[in-house]
């Protein structure tokens, strides 16, 4: 068995998973032959969630754990939390992220003008995550700028492209290649310093939600085949 085969690499936790973007992310990878573990702060919410995945999918796909559990039992961890819980939901799990990717997609907004982008002091929180977790942890920024709305369907293709950034060339690649078992493309943006650039755009995309009435503005990089 190689380690692409491994069933470590094959599951995925969803820290945070309870709320839309992370329960969206979660039906999709389900559905798609994943092991998917919904995180929470409490495993009762996470079991909770679980339960109403799995009867809107009509099948045993996904379960629920708390935070370190879930953690623990995964071989790729995301994490979707708002950018309050960041750094104490991983200061929570950072024994049971060593030697994982973590796939970051927090955004820190600044409320209530999130509209307005913000620079947390360092520089973006994927590299907070980094500077937290230690060199140990392939930390991937990845899926600030697809809004819940597009994911919730789980069968629907999204046209939206997701911008890719991290320190480690095999670790993004296997960020890319869930990207794409999820319905969209993946774009490698190049380091994690420029997550700054991701995390960001996000701000835009709701001001231009606002702007021009609608719900779900994406981003998409042309020239690319």
């Amino acid at each position: 068995m190689t380690e692409q085969d491994s069933p470590l690499i094959k599951s995925i936790a969803i820290l945070g998973g309870t709320g839309k973007e992370g329960t969206a992310l979660a039906k999709r990878w389900a559905i798609n032959g994943y092991k998917v573990i919904i995180g929470s702060r409490t495993a009762e919410k996470a079991e909770t969630v679980s339960a109403e995945v799995n009867e809107e999918l009509e099948g045993d796909y996904v379960v629920g754990m708390a935070n370190a559990e879930a953690a623990s039992e995964a071989g790729i961890v995301v994490l979707s939390v708002p950018y309050s819980a960041h750094a104490k939901t991983l200061e929570g799990v950072k024994e049971q992220l060593q030697g994982k990717i973590l796939i970051d997609i927090t955004v820190p907004l600044s409320p209530p003008d999130v509209s307005k982008v913000n620079i947390p002091d360092g520089i973006s929180a994927a590299q907070e995550a980094q500077t937290l977790l230690g060199d140990a942890v392939k930390v991937v920024s990845a899926f600030q700028n697809v809004s819940y709305i597009k994911l919730k369907n789980p069968k629907t293709y999204v046209d939206c492209d997701v911008f890719v950034s991290g320190d480690d060339l095999e670790a993004k690649q296997e960020v890319i290649t869930l990207i794409d078992a999820a319905g969209m493309r993946g774009i490698d943006v190049g380091p994690l310093a420029n997550a700054v650039v991701g995390e960001a755009l996000t701000s835009v995309l709701i001001y231009i939600n606002k702007a021009y009435g609608v719900k779900s503005a994406g981003i998409r990089i042309t020239g690319i085949e």
